[in-house]
Formats: C-alpha cells, sequence, structure tokens
C-alpha cells in the first residue's frame, strides 16, 4: 500500500520555468488540478506527502501548507537520502512509496521507490527508468494524474469520488 507520496517542484509540480520580477522577485504557477488531488490525498484521505526539491523557495512553501503537505525539503541534493529519514519518521519502507521527478537530480529517489513517475516532458534517462510516463506535462496535471493511477491502482477510486460528491 502506497502510504507516502514524494514529489520534486520545478517540473513537476510546475512547467519548470523561472520567472523574476523587476525586484528579483521569483514567481512560480502551480496546476489547481494537482492541487486539488493532493488535497484529497493529504486532507481527505489523511495520507502522507513529501516535497523534496533542489531549490529554495518561500512560494512552495506556502503552496504546500496550502495543501496540507506535511514534509518540505528545499535545497536538498540528495533526495534519496532526505526520504530515508523520512521513511525512519514514518517507520515504513520504500515499498511504501510513490515519487514523481523529472531530472536527474530525481534518479536515485525514483529508482528506489516502488512506484515511480515522470510527467511527459522528463528527461530521456528519467523516463526510460520510471515505472510511468504521465500523459501530461510538468504543472499541467502529472501529479493529478500519478494519484489518480495510485487511487485505480490500490481500488480506492469510488472513496475519493464520495468524499466530493
Amino acid at each position: 500500500m502506497i502510504k507516502l507520496l514524494v514529489l520534486d517542484v520545478d517540473g513537476t509540480l510546475t512547467n519548470g520555468q523561472l520567472t523574476y520580477d523587476t525586484n528579483g522577485v521569483e514567481t512560480k504557477s502551480f496546476s489547481v488540478k494537482d492541487g486539488l488531488a493532493i488535497a484529497s490525498w493529504t486532507k481527505k484521505l489523511r495520507l502522507k506527502i513529501a516535497i523534496i526539491t533542489g531549490r529554495n523557495s518561500p512560494i512552495v512553501e506556502k503552496r504546500a501548507k496550502e495543501l496540507g503537505v506535511q514534509y518540505i525539503y528545499q535545497g536538498i541534493h540528495n533526495k534519496d537520502e532526505i526520504l530515508e529519514t523520512i521513511l525512519e519518521k514514518e517507520n515504513i519502507t520504500f515499498e511504501n512509496v510513490a515519487s514523481i521527478g523529472d531530472d536527474l537530480n530525481d534518479y536515485k529517489m525514483l529508482k528506489k521507490s516502488k512506484l515511480s513517475f515522470c510527467p511527459s516532458d522528463a528527461v530521456k534517462e528519467v523516463r526510460d527508468m520510471v515505472n510511468i510516463v504521465c500523459s501530461k506535462a510538468g504543472g499541467d496535471g502529472a501529479v493529478r494524474e500519478m494519484i489518480e493511477y495510485i487511487l485505480k491502482y490500490e481500488d480506492k477510486e469510488d472513496e475519493i469520488l464520495k468524499l466530493w460528491l
């Protein structure tokens, strides 16, 4: 059973573009479709999510808190090591983990997870090794697609629908 989702940010929860205004303030765009699926996972099903990203951004912190994400790690270069720390804290194994990422810094984390996903626009090396390549691009619903796949895989589709209907 999947008990923990692990999400990358740039190129996965976002389209990977960085935008700065004239004051140097960074902006990012997130998919509301991803957001509803994440909030359903955390707030309705009461399951865990970790965001592990290579960059630091106050926007990511804000969005993660809005969605009920339990673990937020930013500025991380060895994502699989941080994930191992979370697993120890939660007393679970990689057999309980599904992860999604789009680039080489996600590779080890994806390789160790029971289920691994990537957006359709991930780098070739990641697309070639994950279990599932989403039909959606990063920032355009790939995380929602991942969550829907897991709910179907674990026969929980009706459970999530009942929460909203």
